[in-house]
């Protein structure tokens, strides 16, 4: 007798992985031009002429009086936290990268977890405003997947408790509400510029900002606190963008409306590939605003679709599909969260519910219509195939 394991498994759909946040690079010509003149110069940091162009454009781009680019997203999440003088409790949701509750714990600062509207996935101000208490010292938002908070809102529970508000923009450079571009919010915003972004600088981010004197402070605190060569005036760090990082930058503004036409392509293509599909919800963008599309969200309701969330994606994986479950499980059952503060999930249930059911799949210029709905077909066959 032949065993059935015998047999090889079938090959998978996508012979190569087809991953979440592959980076969109640009014209590669126009971007090692820029390299080699970066060389000729021999200047490849310290505020150098493509970081300095690179700041009066993202100005220009996003209608705001500053843009300092930074190192990386993180750092900028830093400083301007510091920058803000948060201290003691700050409020900011679970359902987020890690990376926003972390600029907080790094700094001594207490994240205070408050819950999201399972519709939008961004921070519920009636939740913001239950999570206050006297140690509170500021509100930080999150404008998840692009789509932006409930900003007017939130802005006036941060009025009315005398609090600054601040918002995590990682996801959403390129993006308008109320047709003004995100970065002209709160007191500053926080873009990050990672390579998984659909506009990238290798490695890098940037803090947005209308105050003139929030802005006066973080050039200091970027530049090690240096005003001139040899005068130190303030407690600062590194958080620099070196100039090939500038490089990149400017050359991805030069390609932004074409990344953005790619992702309005893609997500058109995924909302007809998945249409009909039972248990599979497309998260939708707002028409009337620009929106950067960088992410296709589904979420996946089991007892309609009759696959787990978790089954779907280890499904997708087996087809060489790499689906990311985002922001599973979310900060607050994450380390040092879970165990600093084992009962937060008790005031999050709508947080647990999304974090429980959402699906990114691969989207930006590496992906093709006919890979989209070959991915529809595999999400087809999967919620037709009961056990």
């Amino acid at each position: 007798k032949t065993s059935y394991a015998s047999y090889p498994a079938p090959p998978p759909a996508f012979a190569a992985p087809l991953h979440v946040g592959r980076p969109n690079i640009g014209d590669r010509r126009k971007l090692l031009g820029r390299i080699e003149g970066i060389l000729d110069r021999n200047w490849l940091s310290n505020h150098g002429p493509l970081v300095q162009e690179f700041e009066r454009k993202l100005a220009d781009h996003l209608g705001v009086k500053h843009c300092i680019p930074i190192c990386n997203g993180t750092v900028a999440l830093e400083l301007a936290i510091r920058a803000l003088d948060l201290k003691g409790e700050v409020i900011v949701p679970s359902f987020t990268f890690v990376a926003t509750a972390h600029a907080l714990q790094w700094q001594g600062i207490t994240p205070v977890f408050a819950d999201i509207d399972p519709q939008t996935h961004n921070l519920d101000p009636s939740a913001v405003e239950r999570m206050i208490t006297p140690r509170t010292s500021g509100i930080v938002g999150v404008h998840v997947w692009g789509r932006p908070c409930a900003i007017e809102a939130l802005q006036d529970v941060a009025d009315t408790h005398g609090l600054p508000l601040m918002f995590d923009a990682a996801h959403a450079f390129g993006c308008s509400h109320r047709g003004r571009m995100i970065g002209n919010f709160g007191r500053c915003e926080v873009f990050s510029f990672h390579a998984t972004k659909f506009f990238n600088t290798f490695e890098g981010g940037a803090i947005a900002t209308n105050d003139d004197e929030l802005v006066a402070k973080l050039r200091l605190m970027k530049n090690f606190g240096f005003r001139g060569n040899d005068n130190v005036v303030y407690l600062g760090v590194n958080g620099k963008m070196t100039e090939v990082c500038a490089a990149m930058g400017l050359t991805g503004l030069e390609s932004l409306a074409e990344f953005m036409d790619v992702n309005r392509r893609n997500h058109e293509c995924y909302r007809r590939a998945l249409a009909g599909i039972p248990g599979l919800r497309l998260i939708e963008y707002p028409v009337a605003e620009r929106c950067n599309r960088q992410y296709i969200v589904i979420e996946v309701d089991e007892n309609a679709y009759g696959r787990s969330r978790d089954e779907t994606v280890r499904m997708l994986h087996g087809e060489n599909v790499l689906a990311r479950k985002y922001f599973w499980p979310g900060c607050h059952r994450m380390e040092p969260y879970r165990t600093l503060y084992p009962e937060a999930g008790r005031n999050l249930p709508h947080t647990e519910e999304v974090a429980g059911r959402v699906i990114v799949l691969p989207t930006g210029t590496a992906v093709e219509p006919e890979m989209i709905w070959k991915i529809g077909e595999l999400l087809k066959v999967f919620e037709g195939r009961r056990s």
